[in-house]
């Protein structure tokens, strides 16, 4: 069975704050953990008053507190943004707090704005450039220290924190292979490179310590509801979140609408439907033959849903649903009982 695990950005939905999204958020987990996704992770973003998961590793922390065997992790944690030492003490503590459940996926965008990733670093040279070489710096934090060793991540050294790197580009996905790292394509918001990322990370892919053959995560937009009509309402909140960013007017998760005609142009609507190719949004047989199709076109060993949707209780209903199809595909993919 292709395992699918869980994307969220903790939204905060317009009348909302930060305060609720973490209750939601810590719900959703939970959920997830019942209905057998393999992972929860969540994404590092600044300045977006939509999102309330800056702060990552803190809501990783109360995610693995709130739950007992869900893999918690980053989705990732933008790796520019930060000192390499200190992601490795962050996660060595969650390690230790929660040892065998933290996943540490690291992106290389500083997903915000320039003028807030100065506020963040204050001092930008290198940024993006230097990704590699902080990879590996923090790869060398989490192995046992050496004799002598004058700089240590403690907790960290010696801990088995997992590696994924994330990509959207061509970038990640040569140094996911170079380095034996498990890839994650973020092919739900930016599709337009995913085979040939997938096709160059699979080819050029060199056994690690860490990983012995590839492993591809695809992620996908998936609103699942009793009808396709419903679900495309729902899925609504996030055309609407997606047209504002676009404008630079990014805010709270709108809530859905009956109708979206008159809402963007239709030079918006054809972004939006580029941008969001790899959405899956209908009723539980749509959603079980687009989650076929996708896994088939990508080969993927598994596969990150995401749904940015402003109603928590319909929320938590897509996921069933989500789990339903997964359950579905597996039986269908099962082979049949030898005769007795």
């Amino acid at each position: 069975m292709v395992p699918f695990s869980v994307l969220d950005l903790s939204p905060i939905i317009a009348g909302g704050d930060a305060a609720l999204s973490f209750r939601n958020t810590l719900d959703l987990a939970r959920h997830a953990e019942r209905l057998g996704y393999r992972r929860y992770w969540l994404a590092e973003h600044h300045n977006m008053r939509g999102i309330a998961s800056a702060a990552t590793a803190v809501v990783i922390g109360h995610v693995a507190g709130g739950t007992s065997t869900i893999r918690v992790g980053s989705g990732g944690i933008m790796l520019p943004n930060h000192a390499p030492l200190v992601i490795a003490e962050q996660f060595g503590t969650l390690e230790s707090l929660y040892p065998g459940r933290i996943d540490l996926g690291l992106g290389r965008a500083p997903g915000t704005d320039q003028t807030t990733a100065r506020a963040l670093r204050r001092y930008l040279a290198g940024g993006a450039d230097n990704f590699p070489q902080d990879v590996v710096e923090l790869q060398a934090y989490f192995r046992p220290a050496e004799p002598g060793q004058a700089v240590q991540a403690v907790p960290g050294a010696g801990l088995n924190v997992p590696i994924w790197l994330l990509g959207s580009s061509l970038f990640s996905a040569q140094l996911a292979a170079v380095l034996g790292l498990p890839f994650a394509f973020a092919s739900h918001f930016a599709p337009d490179h995913l085979h040939d990322a997938l096709a160059i990370y699979r080819s050029r892919f060199k056994p690690s310590a860490q990983l012995e053959r590839p492993y591809v995560m695809v992620g996908a937009n998936v609103f699942a509801a009793a009808t396709d009509a419903e679900a495309r309402r729902h899925f609504t909140s996030l055309q609407q979140a997606f047209v504002n960013l676009r404008r630079s007017a990014p805010g709270q998760l709108p809530p859905p609408v009956d109708s979206t005609d008159g809402l963007w142009s239709p030079m918006e609507q054809a972004g939006l439907e580029h941008s969001l190719r790899y959405a899956v949004v209908g009723s539980p047989e749509t959603v079980r033959r687009g989650l076929a199709a996708f896994i088939a076109e990508t080969a993927a060993d598994e596969v990150m849903v995401t749904a940015q949707m402003f109603d928590h209780a319909a929320r938590l209903r897509s996921f069933a649903l989500v789990a339903e199809a997964r359950d579905a595909l597996a039986a269908t993919a099962r082979p049949a009982p030898s005769a007795a």
